[in-house]
């Protein structure tokens, strides 16, 4: 299920743009349990003796079957930015949106235009110098660790979590229905795509819908019918709309503090509050978003002990009970792939380190475009390739996924994403594959695309993985490397180098 999807800011930017080979921007889960207290436990490893080997050996061993539940203490101080108290200027880059250059200097979007005087925010040039006004700062937010890493994204518990079986028939959310592309979908499968797509917790988006509009515990006549019950944006009309913009932006959140990336949240009345250092991953993301649909009032009520937190504890029980840690091993290592086609074959590397879905998640994939002469979008021939062995757990509207581990879950252990795999000919559900086997064709089909081609992604445990981070995309012994600007990069070998070019050029060929 794919629709097309809007960034964060209702105005877009007009950029100068290249005629281009292929680029692509990815669109962008009986009765409720009893309401429980933060010394209740919510951990389906303790209440469900089914839970699978797989997970039951990730569990901490205070979490196992009778452990004791442990409090939540902060994280060694994380290293951020310094906050900026002085006027600063910038020079719009391409694909540079106003909401972009907001949220990398933490100023709204309202003081950049009024600071440089801009009476249409829907243009901007290349080269254009900006002048980036000084934050209003207010005093430093909260420490309160609202959930660990593994309940923001779509981890290991979600494996085993059965939203159909687990949300109240009568609720608001179970009746609702909504027509997208043609298709009509029910609100839980709603949710089970968006949790799928983004790799973020259901729990976690069902506790934030339910907070901003009761719509999980709410009957149908207690809720007010609304086709915004997250955010008030004309353009995201309809619960798949919501749902992707928080998703989108709890990845925003999360990621951009995994890479040291935020000081600060910028609030919707102007407020610029400065992070506190010892909270996680997870919390950052809650407080990212919540920033992003609050005054400072509001917020603090959100970001705290009675806000999102609590609304979670009563829903599932107490968070941290779901916690894995470390949900990336220190020890984690990139098992070895090869490149996605097939020998002999030269491909075009046309995309460096990105977005893996829509433009809020950790830059994890990388792009080819298949040998021939057309541009644009046209039907290929050529074969995309398993890069390992593994099994095949979800193919579709684009999409395949290849379970490494081969234990047939997308949200444990390390899983290879394709997208834009062509209906025609793409691999099964639950088929096993070598690593060389095809998967599909590459093409247009998922998300947004101006050429034919395939972009891949990895995930660990839920989490997208950095394609140029401390655990490079290293794919046939060819490693990739980014320099901080989207889509571009490099795959070296030894003394090779192939660079991220958006053409077919002699520079971009690569070949298995």
């Amino acid at each position: 299920m794919q629709t097309t999807s809007f960034s964060h800011s209702v105005r877009r930017i007009i950029l100068l743009a290249f005629l281009i080979l292929s680029s692509c921007t990815t669109i962008g889960d009986e009765a409720l349990p009893q309401q429980a207290n933060s010394t209740s436990s919510g951990n389906p490893a303790v209440e469900n003796p089914k839970i699978p080997e797989t997970l039951a050996t990730l569990l901490p061993k205070s979490r196992q079957p009778g452990g004791p539940i442990l409090a939540p203490t902060p994280d060694s101080p994380h290293s951020i930015p310094a906050l900026r108290i002085q006027e600063d200027t910038y020079i719009v880059q391409p694909n540079d949106t106003l909401a972009k250059i907001a949220t990398r200097y933490s100023v709204p979007l309202s003081a950049i235009i009024e600071s440089n005087a801009i009476e249409n925010a829907d243009y901007l040039e290349v080269g254009q110098t900006l002048i980036i006004p000084p934050p209003d700062l207010r005093p430093a937010g909260t420490d309160f660790k609202i959930v660990p890493d593994s309940e923001l994204v779509n981890g290991p518990y979600n494996a085993i979590f059965d939203l159909e079986s687990w949300l109240d028939k009568e609720s608001y959310l179970s009746a609702y229905t909504e027509e997208i592309s043609g298709q009509r979908f029910s609100g839980t499968e709603i949710i089970q795509s968006i949790s799928l797509d983004y790799s973020v917790n259901p729990r976690l988006l069902l506790a934030i819908l339910e907070y901003q509009s009761g719509w999980v515990t709410g009957s149908k006549e207690e809720v007010t019918a609304s086709d915004f019950p997250i955010v008030n944006d004309l353009f995201r009309e309809g619960l798949y709309k919501q749902l992707s913009w928080l998703a989108n932006n709890l990845d925003r959140g999360y990621y951009l503090w995994k890479v040291n990336a935020l000081s600060s949240w910028v609030l919707t009345d102007g407020s610029v509050v400065p992070v506190s250092p010892t909270i996680n991953a997870g919390t950052a993301g809650v407080q990212y978003v919540m920033g992003l649909l609050m005054n400072y009032s509001d917020w603090q009520t959100a970001v705290g002990t009675n806000g999102i937190f609590n609304t979670y504890s009563q829903l599932f029980g107490y968070p941290f009970d779901y916690s894995i840690e470390p949900l990336l091993p220190a020890d984690l290592s990139q098992p070895n792939l090869q490149l996605p086609f097939e020998e002999n074959s030269v491909w075009s590397f046309t995309g460096g380190p990105h977005a893996a879905w829509n433009d809020g998640s950790a830059w994890a994939a990388i792009d080819f475009a298949p040998p021939g002469n057309a541009l644009g979008c046209v039907q290929s021939d050529e074969w995309v390739t398993a890069v390992a062995d593994g099994v095949i757990v979800r193919s579709g509207d684009g999409v395949v996924v290849l379970d490494l581990d081969k234990d047939g879950f997308e949200q444990t252990g390390w899983n290879l994403f394709y997208l834009h795999i062509e209906s025609r000919d793409r691999v099964s559900k639950g088929q096993f594959v070598k690593a060389g086997d095809h998967i599909g064709h590459p093409s247009c089909e998922g998300g947004i695309s101006s050429g034919t081609h395939v972009h891949i992604a990895r995930k660990y445990n839920g989490e997208w993985i950095s394609a140029d981070g401390p655990l490079p995309f290293v794919l046939d012994g060819w490693v990739s490397e980014g320099f901080g600007i989207e889509y571009n990069g490099y795959l070296r070998k030894g003394n090779l180098e192939v660079e991220a070019w958006d053409r077919r050029d002699e520079k971009n060929q690569i070949e298995r």
